[in-house]
């Protein structure tokens, strides 16, 4: 099956985008129920070229008391009930619609509400990540998932962010690259420490000390940080007595090392946080819709926190998982392989594959990929994204899937 990731207002108002996305060859829409702030081209669209989205919304109508605490808002720049068109539409041209489900991540959610997301170890709010440790945000995402089986009425359920969100974002006009932190400095700050998850370490405080060292470097009395350990609900300032603290000559190799004997601990505690929140939300699909396939993008690294959330284990009860593929071949096939370990019987893999840029526009290259992603255990591509491409990257994928399928 191939599936292609579509907006609502890529198709809302563009009445030659169904036929359009059906020529390409694919079988089914993933189309956006929930999703965060973007600013995104529509290079076919009759009204606009570039729509701006400044907020995460709901795209379906908002009906209040279907909400609890934490209520989503409706978009400004296109309909309120803009998923039940584009699906509807969509439909009449025989693709089947898959309701795209962002859970975690919200911006909007998060600055009115900054007692529910995720805290680093220096107290630092992220506010785009809501922490499914709160039960707010738990049932948020439970009601989300309630509202569009129920009045979305999908053919099926794509998870995304089932799980923490972390420190890697792509943010407005992001600004981190400079302090040179590794994959292993980008897990240990999307460990969280806010008021819901400092209670579930067996010594918060103690971990906190170590995920600062091994960010820091240990600090030598004249340079010893002022900002208090159990910080929460406010960011404290980042100073230090008697001058800048630098890094310490040796950086840790991996996360376990960084955190010594609590790493298996704190692994197994977002493992379940992880593994709960998507339980909770299947068994909420299920109960409306019996029958409803549901997949969801995950990650085999233990530590991964963001869009593709951690599967530790095998989860029988989904239909799908979806596996980044945007890097090069060698990790692509890498993180399917380590995710096609962990399916279970019947269960199928699919390829999220990029082929906007950096990916060049190359049939042949990108018929490569597929190849290369179904040797590694992919039964699925998951193509991200037509509503943003060019003409051309769209002809070069058409092409592209039928060399695949020759």
């Amino acid at each position: 099956m191939n599936i292609a990731y579509v907006y609502p207002w890529d198709v809302v108002g563009d009445p030659a985008a169904p036929e359009r996305i059906a020529a390409l060859g694919v079988d089914a829409v993933a189309l956006a129920a929930s999703y965060h702030s973007t600013r995104a081209a529509t290079p076919f669209h009759p009204a606009h070229r570039v729509l701006d989205v400044p907020y995460s919304a709901f795209y379906l109508p908002v009906r209040q008391a279907a909400w609890g605490r934490l209520v989503p808002p409706n978009p400004t720049w296109t309909t309120a009930d803009a998923f039940l068109q584009a699906r509807d539409a969509l439909r009449a041209v025989g693709l089947p619609v898959h309701a795209w489900t962002v859970l975690t991540h919200s911006s909007h959610l998060g600055a009115a509400h900054p007692d529910v997301v995720v805290r680093n170890a220096f107290g630092d709010a992220y506010p785009y990540a809501l922490c499914p440790s709160h039960e707010d945000v738990a049932e948020y995402c439970e009601r989300m998932v309630r509202e569009i089986v129920s009045v979305g009425a999908p053919d099926g359920l794509i998870l995304e962010a089932c799980g923490p969100m972390g420190f890697g974002h792509q943010s407005v006009h992001e600004k981190t690259g400079g302090a040179d932190w590794t994959s292993v400095h980008s897990a240990l700050l999307s460990l969280c420490f806010c008021t819901a998850c400092r209670p579930g370490y067996t010594d918060a405080d103690e971990l906190q000390a170590r995920v600062r060292t091994a960010i820091d470097g240990p600090a030598s009395p004249d340079t010893a940080s002022t900002i208090p350990l159990g910080t929460s609900g406010t960011t404290p300032a980042h100073t230090v007595e008697g001058g800048v603290a630098g890094r310490g000559p040796v950086e840790p190799g991996s996360v376990e090392e960084a955190l010594g004997e609590s790493a298996g601990p704190v692994q197994e505690r977002r493992g379940r946080l992880a593994s709960s929140l998507r339980a909770r939300l299947v068994a909420a699909a299920r109960e409306l819709a019996p029958g409803l396939p549901i997949r969801t993008h995950a990650n085999p690294d233990p530590w991964a926190a963001g869009p593709f959330a951690t599967l530790p284990d095998a989860d029988p009860t989904l239909d799908g998982l979806v596996g980044m593929c945007w890097g090069s071949h060698e990790e692509a096939t890498s993180n399917l392989t380590r995710l096609s370990a962990l399916a279970s019987p019947g269960q199928r893999l699919g390829a999220y594959v990029l082929f906007l840029p950096p990916k060049p526009a190359d049939e042949a290259r990108l018929a490569e990929s597929f190849t290369a992603y179904t040797k590694a255990g992919a039964d699925e591509l998951h193509l991200y994204h037509v509503g943003l491409a060019s003409p051309s990257r769209l002809n070069a994928l058409t092409k592209a899937l039928r060399i695949f399928q020759s």
